[in-house]
């Protein structure tokens, strides 16, 4: 039954609205989740698809409001970019495609997985370690993903993993339909939903609309710039200083440095921040080399009604206007255009914006932090960037070192991504971690890390996979060498200070004796973890003198 439509007036006005929008077996999942938010939101499913749900969305929008709208795969990509609120995409996790993928093991050693639009990048690794006949298959629309499914078919695949029109096509073509997502993917949706949602009522409380594409909440704090090298000593210290000044800051750092958690950090540390109220001081981002320039334009500054062909009725207030008594964090500066640069230092300096197409000036009161990866003061020199807008904006610098520059932390940040990565897949960490990381540090720390942190913990999230699949096996260098070979590939490697031990060589192994009994015996299991052969596992039994190898 249609349930009966709402005006702005007979909704609470403190309880958000999230509609859930779906045609497929997801369907069933919203409606489950859906129970675990009742109380703390009006929530509605729709039970319609592309073209369909963005024409019933549009025609209910004229009456009634809505703070967000959850969907997922390609579905939630097509309403994203279409209607005129947010649009929270679940998405599946690395442990929901390898607990589908397990299921589907049990029906059929064939096996094919068809996501939209992109690959599973570690899947081929995945696969190859354990045996899996996986065949990767993407789609970009319904007719697409049909094809790819009868294609799937005709090779001899019998079971598909997917997400709902993927299985729903499968079964209708006679296939097994394994579904990709799980309750917990789902809930994250629900709850990223319900905060957006909040935001979005606390700025329209203000009387302005709020661009909510690139909007968070600051959720990260100082303790989460983790290492105890000095270099992050000096790090947090000055993120404490900086805090207390509403003067303009300038991170830069490699990619992957943690410019962004800086940022939120510093926001975070605020005096204004200590107490329980974040809401009334939002923590916005936006990155400027990842919009065209006249789509940044109106994304920063917000545009009047009229501004440009397909603008929103009545306009709508940009970043600036979002961030008010906040912070607005300019991700990549330095891809700013010139003609941006010369309005952002004309916002610096007035502390007022102007909207696209518009004349009123719109006072505001925002801290600016920026970030970037490349030399501004080259940018400068060439005449890419604006002098008087990178020193208006660079009042504090604060320099993030690369990962190489402070090795040792880097065991102790393994462990600990690791860690969290293992306790999202709800894998239990065993006894010997912290040892088998300490055994493995030298090979991590002769790593160069161009990705810095953020490749690290990328590698350990990937490393989680592997260990939750066989969660006896023991974590060596060998087993890291096979998951992550790029930290072995020619010219990765930097002198290891004499602080720390050569790379492990090949008879510098764990304690085969410890992993022998947590393989119950097997020597066959066992010389897999450790990465060698049967033989060489037998050699070094007899060298280490266990009595019963002749």
């Amino acid at each position: 039954m249609k349930r009966p439509a709402y005006r702005d007036t007979d909704r609470p006005a403190d309880k958000p609205v999230i509609w859930t929008v779906s045609v497929s077996r997801l369907s069933e999942l919203f409606r489950d989740i859906t129970l675990e938010f009742d109380d703390m939101a009006d929530i509605e499913p729709i039970q319609l698809g592309f073209d369909d749900a963005v024409r019933h969305i549009r025609e209910r929008l004229a009456t009634e409001r809505c703070d967000a709208v959850i969907s997922a795969g390609s579905n939630g990509a097509y309403l994203k970019s279409r209607l005129p609120v947010p649009v929270i995409v679940a998405r599946a996790s690395g442990f929901d495609v390898m607990q589908a993928l397990a299921r589907a093991r049990k029906l059929t050693p064939r096996i094919g997985l068809v996501t939209y639009q992109e690959t599973v990048p570690a899947l081929a690794e995945f696969q190859q370690m354990f045996g899996l006949d996986i065949v990767q298959r993407t789609y970009g629309t319904e007719e697409d993903a049909r094809a790819q499914i009868n294609d799937l078919k005709a090779a001899g695949i019998e079971a598909v993993v997917g997400a709902g029109l993927i299985t729903d096509l499968a079964e209708e073509a006679g296939l097994q339909g394994v579904f990709i997502y799980s309750s917990a993917s789902v809930r994250q949706a629900f709850e990223d939903a319900l905060e957006l949602a909040r935001l979005t009522q606390l700025e329209s409380t203000r009387g302005r609309s709020l661009p909510v594409a690139d909007t968070l909440r600051a959720r990260h704090h100082i303790n989460d710039l983790r290492g105890e090298s000095p270099a992050m000593e000096a790090v947090r210290h000055s993120i404490t200083l900086f805090a207390r000044s509403p003067a303009t800051v300038l991170i830069q750092g490699e990619t992957g440095t943690g410019k962004e958690l800086a940022a939120q950090a510093i926001h975070r540390a605020h005096p204004l921040m200590q107490g329980k109220v974040q809401a009334a001081h939002p923590f916005v981002a936006v990155n400027c080399g990842a919009l065209a320039e006249s789509l940044l334009e109106s994304e920063l500054f917000g545009y009047e009604e009229g501004a440009f062909t397909g603008s929103r009725r009545g306009g709508r207030a940009g970043l600036f206007e979002a961030a008010n008594r906040g912070t607005l964090f300019l991700d990549e500066i330095g891809e700013m255009p010139l003609p941006l640069q010369t309005r952002l230092l004309r916002v610096l300096e007035e502390r007022e914006v102007v909207r696209v197409g518009g004349t009123r000036p719109i006072p505001v009161n925002v801290r600016i932090i920026s970030a970037t990866h490349c030399d501004l003061d080259a940018r400068v020199r060439e005449g890419r960037f604006r002098a008087d807008l990178y020193y208006r904006l660079g009042v504090l610098r604060l320099q993030l070192p690369p990962l190489r520059e402070r090795r040792e932390d880097i065991a102790a940040l393994a462990e600990w991504h690791l860690k969290h990565a293992l306790a999202a897949v709800d894998v239990r960490p065993h006894a010997n971690l912290h040892a088998e990381i300490a055994h493995c540090a030298p090979l991590l720390a002769a790593y160069a890390w161009p990705g810095n942190v953020r490749e690290l913990r990328n590698m350990m999230e990937r490393l989680a996979l592997f260990l939750a699949a066989e969660p006896l096996q023991a974590l060596t260098p060998a087993l890291i060498q096979g998951i992550a070979p790029e930290i072995v590939t020619a010219g990765a490697y930097l002198p290891v200070p004499a602080s720390l031990p050569a790379v492990l060589p090949e008879h510098a192994l764990p304690d085969i004796r410890a992993i022998l009994q947590r393989c119950g015996g097997n020597r066959t299991a066992a010389a897999r973890q450790l990465g060698i052969s049967r033989t060489t596992l037998w050699r070094k039994l007899k060298e280490a003198g266990e009595p019963d190898v002749q």
